[in-house]
């Protein structure tokens, strides 16, 4: 007689870690506009505290099983300033340290590899996600996140390529472009205020028409 073998059930890893992690690394991306490889990238060193900038200069790039650090993506070196509140979980990160250790680094110290997203709890990212009550979504939608935030706030198209770390003005304008034509009404609206509490040319405003007298 032959007993059928039961399966093994392997106990799920768990991601504490990555748990406690999560919030502090997802900042960056989400509220600076830094790729994923960008912000598990940074060292110690990379952290102006005072001036509340990152330096990006290193991008941890995962190719296959494989993290290999290269310079970013457009092959230049960028500052990138965050907001204050910030500057003390970052100071958090960085206690302890030295000056090329990372940031954010793995449960081994290494770099974190690229956030998969499942619809199961495996995925650590996905986790976070499930707990925060949002709708499904990658890092990479956090680099939007960061731009609509800004251009929210007012940035000009400028500010918001260097942001993300886009090569050009028009790069920008072609991913974004609706995010600016939002704010259309609100440049007409303050251009109408200006005009209105300033002291303009009566010849450049057309007078009042009289209503004809009836016969």
């Amino acid at each position: 007689m032959r007993c059928r073998a039961r399966p093994c059930r392997c106990p799920r890893r768990r991601h504490g870690h990555l748990h406690e992690l999560a919030p502090k690394l997802l900042a960056p991306v989400a509220y600076c506009g830094l790729r994923w490889g960008e912000a598990t990238g940074l060292r110690v060193k990379h952290l102006d505290m005072l001036r509340r900038r990152f330096v990006i200069e290193e991008n941890a790039v995962q190719v296959g099983s494989v993290i290999e650090v290269r310079t970013p993506k457009n092959h230049k070196k960028r500052t990138e300033p965050f907001p204050r509140f910030l500057a003390e979980p970052l100071a958090q990160q960085c206690e302890n340290k030295d000056r090329n250790d990372l940031v954010f680094p793995g449960e081994n110290g290494h770099h974190l590899r690229l956030a998969r997203v499942h619809d199961d709890n495996m995925s650590w990212f996905a986790g976070a996600v499930k707990r925060a009550g949002v709708p499904r979504i990658t890092p990479h939608d956090l680099r939007h996140s960061a731009a609509s935030f800004a251009v929210s706030a007012g940035a000009n198209v400028k500010a918001v390529q260097r942001m993300p770390g886009h090569s050009s003005a028009a790069m920008t304008l072609d991913i974004y472009a609706d995010l600016f034509d939002g704010d259309l009404d609100s440049v007409a609206d303050a251009l109408d205020l200006a005009v209105s509490q300033a002291n303009v040319p009566k010849t450049l405003i057309p007078p009042k028409q009289k209503a004809p007298v009836p016969l």
